[in-house]
């Protein structure tokens, strides 16, 4: 199995900043995208930020200029760094990853996808 830890949560003023990490550990080959989602009471859960094996990075509107996401392969980790905070990005956060699997000779893989627990963003004006 994998697993997806996350930890960086926590209180901050409005125009504060946090960094949040999610380390994956387990059975697997290697990582495609790795993500951060965030859900706030009430609301749907929602893509924040996507980062591709090769580090490309895409954000939601609602954060850009003002997040930056990153990842190390070997590392197997991924960031999330959020400056400029807002009461509106108080949320749980969610590491989420799509993992493979190579399964046969011919290199044919295998993805699954595993959520973090998150962890709690809380922003104050």
């Amino acid at each position: 199995q994998v697993q997806l830890v996350e930890s960086g949560g926590g209180l901050v003023q409005s125009g504060g900043s946090l960094r949040l990490s999610c380390a994956a550990s387990g059975s697997f080959d290697g990582i495609n995208t790795m993500d951060w989602y965030r859900q706030a009471p009430g609301k749907e859960r929602e893509l924040v930020a996507s980062i591709t094996s090769s580090h490309n990075t895409n954000y939601a509107n609602s954060v850009t200029g003002r997040f930056t996401i990153s990842r190390d392969n070997a590392k197997k980790t991924v960031w999330l760094q959020m400056n400029y905070l807002k009461p509106e990005d108080t949320a749980v956060y969610y590491c989420h990853a799509e993992i493979y699997k190579i399964v046969n000779v011919e290199g044919a893989r295998r993805t699954m996808n595993y959520w973090g627990k998150g962890t709690l963003v809380t922003v104050t004006s």
